[in-house]
């Protein structure tokens, strides 16, 4: 890998939930900025376990991690919210603020950067039409589908072009059609220089795009499948 910096880098890293046993084991890895990877495996291997520890929701049992070349062990307190502006997580509960609107939920990551309201307004209305959901503007969640939501969560996590992207199942409550237009988002958000992890079990829609894989078995990291 040369002298690039890697974005994320774990080194024997392990995770449990209390005193529970180990749900991930000796995991390690480096993801190079611009790439594109899919996180593979069936539901229950630990997808989801994993995209925590890189967006910052658990800290490893064991072992090393660093994002952006710092090591998140040592790394000051006051200085993990500037950290994690630079990470786009769709989640797959969507997350998305009841009481806000499509447009305010997805307009929150470029208000929280301080991004001017006309600035933020343009850039927004563009995102939410691109994701089909013109129509839904002033809408508020409750009224939204799964997909529509699904949607919103995925313009919100992608409007400020983060440095890396995290999405948890993003395909999992559209139709076929609208996966690939997703997924053909996440490719355009790729070539600005945006590192892309896709954790899915649709074995299908992998095969579809010529992208390495990270693959779980159990809590284990298994080599990448070629591409």
């Amino acid at each position: 890998m040369g002298n690039v910096e890697s974005v994320v880098r774990f080194e024997n890293v392990g995770l449990r939930y209390g005193a529970g046993p180990e749900v991930l084991h000796d995991i390690t890895f480096a993801l190079e900025p611009g790439s594109f990877h899919f996180l593979a495996g069936v539901s229950g291997a630990g997808k989801s376990s994993l995209l925590k520890l890189m967006y910052l929701g658990h800290r490893p049992t064991r072992g090393l991690i660093s994002l952006f070349g710092r090591d998140i062990a040592t790394m000051p307190h006051e200085e993990m919210p500037v950290l994690r502006r630079r990470i786009g997580v769709v989640f797959q509960d969507f997350r998305l603020v009841d009481h806000l609107s499509t447009l305010d939920n997805v307009a929150l990551p470029l208000r929280v950067a301080g991004a001017p309201e006309e600035e933020v307004r343009d850039n927004v209305v563009e995102m939410v039409r691109w994701v089909g959901l013109a129509d839904q503007l002033r809408a508020r969640p409750h009224t939204l589908s799964g997909g529509q939501k699904q949607r919103a969560a995925i313009a919100r996590a992608v409007i400020n072009r983060p440095s890396l992207l995290l999405a948890d199942e993003p395909t999992g409550n559209v139709d076929d059609k609208i996966a690939m237009r997703l997924l053909y988002l996440f490719e355009e958000l790729n070539k600005l220089g945006t590192t892309i992890v896709i954790a899915t079990h649709n074995e299908a829609l992998i095969d579809r795009f010529n992208h390495p894989q990270l693959r779980l078995e159990g809590g284990v990291l298994t080599v990448p499948r070629p591409v």
